[in-house]
C-alpha cells in the first residue's frame, strides 16, 4: 500500500502555521484541531515542524515566557518528508530511524498531505486484518 491510499482514506488536509505563529497561538492551533503537530511553512513552503513535545522539553528549560515566543525557537528545522508514491511499510523505518511522528508528504514539491506514526499503524492492522481474514477462508475451504 502506498501513502496515496492512506491520503485517500484519511483526506489530506494539514493544519499549518507561520514561523512567527506564537507557541500560545500554536498551543491553540493543536487543540482546535485536535492535532499532535504543525507543519511550520514560509513564503518558499516547509521550513519546519513543531509538535506538543516540542513545547514540552521547552517550556521545561525556559518556563512560561516561552509561550510568548514565535515557534521559530522551538521548531525543527530538519523535516523529513515523503511522497504519495513511498510505500506505507517504508514509513514505519523512516519514522522509526529518524525519531519522528508526523511525516509531511510532498508532491511535485507542494504539500499534499501528513502522514502520523497512527496512520501507519492503521493502515498496517488493517493489512493484517485482510490477509488474516484471507488465510482463514482459505484454511476452511471458502
Amino acid at each position: 500500500m502506498r501513502i496515496a491510499d492512506v491520503l485517500r482514506s484519511k483526506g489530506s488536509a494539514v493544519a499549518t502555521i507561520t514561523e512567527a505563529t506564537t507557541v500560545t497561538g500554536l498551543l491553540a492551533e493543536l487543540a482546535t484541531h485536535n492535532i499532535g503537530a504543525m507543519v511550520v511553512v514560509g513564503p518558499d513552503g516547509i521550513v519546519g515542524m513543531v509538535s506538543e513535545r516540542d513545547v514540552v522539553r521547552r517550556l521545561h528549560e525556559r518556563g512560561a515566557d516561552l509561550l510568548r515566543q514565535p515557534v521559530s525557537e522551538i521548531m525543527t528545522n530538519v523535516v523529513v518528508t515523503c511522497t504519495p508514491d513511498d510505500l506505507v511499510d517504508d514509513m514505519s523505518a523512516l519514522m522509526t530511524n529518524n525519531r519522528v511522528r508526523h511525516v509531511p508528504v510532498l508532491d511535485n514539491g507542494g504539500l499534499a498531505g501528513i502522514v502520523s506514526i497512527g496512520d501507519v499503524v492503521k493502515t498496517r492492522m488493517e493489512q493484517l486484518q485482510a490477509e488474516q481474514e484471507r488465510l482463514h477462508a482459505y484454511i476452511s475451504g471458502g
